[in-house]
């Protein structure tokens, strides 16, 4: 049988739109909300990423979505039906936790085959629908096994199989990647990108991991702190964020208070630096750019600054470099090594740099 046909074989819902309108959370007697007015418009049949440090409400919106929580205040759409007030069981949806949520007495086959028998689907149905889900998650070859006998991205994929053999319209993850190590990260994580286009449910995925957000999503959503910093395409984020906590949380971006005084231009306090020509610029900002768009010695137009190296890490094919301009500390990314102790002229250029206000808010400045 192959993918295309198991795929089918799952008899998915359509997939939906999901939004999220207004959406509020305030527990029983807490002073403040989980999360206040949020409106996140998640694309029908895409993968939507929900990341933000931990605290910011990402998970309770999550189970929000799902029915494990019931919002105080907003509503859910799936496609035009609003089921805020809806059932779980009633909404077409799945979730996969982070701990797998595993039967461990019950063997691979029972355990994604447990919510159809809930459901009272015949039991040709669900040996159909379990052996499609299995094939999907390439764990066909275990379902005899127990969870105890699995290793860890196998028990995952198991809550996977588990979580699609209803073929749910939604799917939502939490934290789906983040117990197994870093190698079975990547692969795991390539494989549930090609997972999510075979079965094309429209998916809700929550983490706190940078590189996972950016890897998979075709929507990102950043929060902190109960509200949405940005929202849109990550490569739109990425390459334009909306503030400095955008900035840095996306790629640690190396961000710099920077004064004008005069002709003079100052970073970290006391060290002379070249700014690209503007007339735009206030006395004081942040500026802000990345590590892998520093280079060693070039000219042109853009920020030249002096600085002192103070460690080198090996990465591979490049180093990380750590460095000090004055009081303030950077990192650059090159293929050069460089001596700790050294100083060094560097360069980015003016298409590179970022500018946000003191207040953290981007600025788009004119050459």
């Amino acid at each position: 049988m192959t993918i295309a046909m198991t795929a089918r074989a799952t008899t998915a819902l359509a997939p939906q739109a999901v939004t999220v309108h207004g959406l509020t959370k305030l527990w029983a007697g807490a002073e403040r909300p989980v999360f206040d007015r949020l409106d996140v418009n998640c694309p029908a049949g895409g993968v939507t990423v929900i990341v933000g440090p931990s605290g910011c409400g990402k998970t309770t919106l999550l189970r929000c979505l799902c029915g494990l929580e019931t919002a105080t205040a907003g509503t859910i759409r799936f496609g035009e039906r609003e089921v805020t007030h809806v059932d779980p069981q009633r909404r077409g949806v799945a979730m996969v936790f982070q701990n797998y949520a595993l039967y461990p007495a019950k063997t691979v086959f029972e355990n994604i085959a447990f919510p159809l028998r809930m459901a009272g689907v015949t039991k040709a149905e669900i040996e159909k629908r379990v052996l499609a889900a299995a094939q999907l998650a390439r764990i066909d070859a275990l379902l005899g096994r127990l969870p105890a006998q699995l290793s860890g991205g196998q028990r995952q994929r198991v809550g996977i199989a588990r979580a699609i053999v209803r073929g749910p319209g939604v799917l939502l993850m939490d934290e789906l990647l983040s117990n197994l190590d870093t190698k079975l990260r990547i692969e795991m994580r390539a494989e549930l990108a090609a997972l999510q286009r075979e079965i094309g449910a429209t998916t809700i995925y929550v983490t706190h991991d940078q590189t996972e957000a950016l890897a998979l999503a075709d929507h990102l959503v950043v929060m902190r702190d109960g509200h949405i910093e940005q929202q849109g395409r990550p490569e739109a984020i990425f390459s334009q964020p909306a503030n400095s906590f955008v900035a840095d949380f996306l790629g640690s971006m190396n961000l710099a208070p920077v004064e004008i005084e005069g002709a003079g231009v100052k970073i970290g306090g006391n060290r002379a630096i070249h700014l690209p020509r503007s007339t735009d610029l206030p006395g004081k900002f942040i500026l802000g750019f990345r590590a892998e768009d520093v280079t060693l010695g070039a000219t042109g137009e853009g920020l030249r600054l002096s600085a002192f190296v103070r460690r080198s890490e090996l990465m591979g094919v490049e180093r990380l470099i750590h460095l000090d301009c004055g009081n303030w500390r950077f990192r650059a990314r090159l293929a050069e090594a460089l001596e700790p102790g050294s100083s060094v002229e560097l360069f980015v250029g003016a298409e590179r740099l970022h500018y946000f206000n003191t207040d953290g808010h981007r600025m788009e400045i004119g050459n």
